[in-house]
């Protein structure tokens, strides 16, 4: 048996990243690239966008996807940061940004990683993808894979790197849930916020590097993510920034010029950063106001906490109610553990349901020894 019980907390906050339109119908700030989508890491709840489902090139921003195969297969253990890569011709051959890498030379893993994604490296991508997956097209087919397991339902890779190559597309929206994984991995981080560095090759020489990303020497609250530009994507950039515990990222992809891409982006960071921030109406462990008969148990009844938290993004001045529906079980037998689940929690918001978390005991019940027993039935009679 369960009953439902309605617990009404009236609350500063608004939707969750369940729902589907974006919390502005415009871009908040005067952006000229062709698509663009700003957004929320945490929740991924959509801020304001603009045609962020067109399909488009995007150039060297393919590299999120190929730094977070990378970065995957070092967390799996299938690669470390310290092996050594052997370099192809084919991929000391790439055109466009390079480390100039020597063929037939050993670099370290990681060594390519930063240079790949601080200075968008062509031949240090091929190197890595040949090195977990023997060919780029072998690794090409890994990222597509990728994609779909992340819900990247209109993006379709052809090559590591993002060079112009038939088919290779994907959009503003695509990109932006790719950043959020990537965002996972503080070891990205380590990278993409150098602004200077430099490349030791095995023969003595050395390659300076410059971050593509402007935005992270001249916006000190950018440390990533990724830049892109060809002659058919135009300029695009993946960026991201933090503040008071929140990050956001911004897409902009085909922008008329480098800098402009830079200006937007961070236009679009900065208005996020000052016009949201993260609300947590509900938390993990939050105590309840509800208890649950406890059948033959050492207590009559056991005390409830949420088994989990809710978190939204709120908007500065503006206010919303949320409800909460408690189904719970009306009577359990002991023993009850603590943490057991003992019923669901609907999480409302003008009557859409944006969440459902575990109601679960705050305290364990035992079941009673026979002097417990006995007392407790003396007392009963």
């Amino acid at each position: 048996m369960k009953r439902v019980l309605t617990l009404i907390l009236v609350l500063l906050i608004l939707p969750a990243a369940a729902v589907a339109e974006p919390l502005e119908s415009v871009l908040p700030v005067e952006v000229s690239a062709k698509s663009a989508i700003l957004i929320d890491a945490k929740t991924g709840t959509v801020i304001a966008e603009k045609n962020a489902d067109e399909k488009r090139e995007a150039a060297s921003i393919t590299k999120l996807m190929t730094a977070l195969i990378c970065l995957e297969a070092v967390k799996s253990g299938e690669r470390n940061m310290s092996d050594m890569v052997m370099v192809s011709k084919y991929a000391a051959g790439q055109e466009g940004s390079e480390a100039i890498l020597d063929a037939g030379s050993e670099y370290s893993f990681e060594s390519l990683l930063m240079s790949m994604i601080m200075a968008s490296a062509n031949d240090s991508a091929v190197a890595l993808a040949e090195n977990i997956s023997g060919s780029e097209g072998a690794f090409a087919d890994k990222m597509n894979a990728r994609a779909a397991a992340l819900g990247l339902s209109n993006t379709r890779y052809m090559n590591c790197t993002g060079l112009p190559m038939e088919g290779h597309l994907t959009t503003a929206r695509d990109i932006a849930a790719l950043a959020r994984e990537v965002c996972r991995h503080d070891e990205y981080f380590k990278y993409s916020s150098v602004w200077l560095s430099s490349l030791a090759h095995p023969g003595g020489r050395v390659t300076d590097l410059t971050n593509t990303n402007r935005l992270v020497r001249f916006y000190d609250k950018c440390d990533g993510l990724k830049t892109g530009s060809t002659q058919a994507a135009k300029y695009c950039i993946a960026a991201t920034a933090q503040a008071d515990g929140m990050r956001v990222i911004a897409v902009c992809l085909s922008s008329e010029s480098g800098q402009k891409r830079f200006n937007e982006a961070r236009a679009l960071l900065e208005y996020a950063l000052s016009a949201y921030h993260m609300a947590a109406p509900i938390k993990k462990n939050q105590k309840l106001d509800k208890e649950i008969k406890v059948k033959r148990g050492s207590k009559d009844s056991v005390k409830l906490m949420m088994g989990g938290g809710v978190s939204l993004l709120e908007k500065k001045g503006h206010s919303s109610e949320i409800t909460m529906e408690l189904e719970l079980e009306t009577e359990v037998k002991a023993p009850v553990s603590e943490g057991q689940a003992l019923g669901i929690a609907a999480v409302i918001r003008d009557g859409e349901v944006i969440a459902r978390l575990p109601v679960v005991a705050a305290e364990s019940v035992s079941v009673p020894d026979f002097v417990s027993s006995l007392v407790r039935l003396l007392a009963a009679w």
